[in-house]
């Protein structure tokens, strides 16, 4: 079960992967630092808890795997760098 704060940055994240998949078709391009600055002050309200490989995808920005990790699909997430 997702806390109030992971499901606020499921939403975020969510919102950041459309805005993305919509940019080669609309004119007016959005302003992607508003979603990010989000993302990053949701990051900050995660508890001491919270699951070290979220923060870690969180902190990489590798903010796809945090959205499929928060969405309890991280099975299809492709090994990075870091392992």
């Amino acid at each position: 079960m997702k806390t109030p704060v992971e499901q606020e940055l499921l939403d975020a994240l969510a919102q950041l992967d459309n805005a993305i998949k919509a940019m080669p078709a609309i004119e007016a391009k959005p302003n992607l630092l508003l979603l990010f600055a989000r993302i990053d002050e949701l990051a900050n309200q995660l508890p001491p808890t919270a699951d070290p490989e979220l923060r870690h995808f969180l902190q990489r920005k590798s903010y796809e795997k945090a959205r499929l990790f928060l969405r309890r699909r991280d099975k299809e997430n492709m090994p990075g760098r870091c392992r």
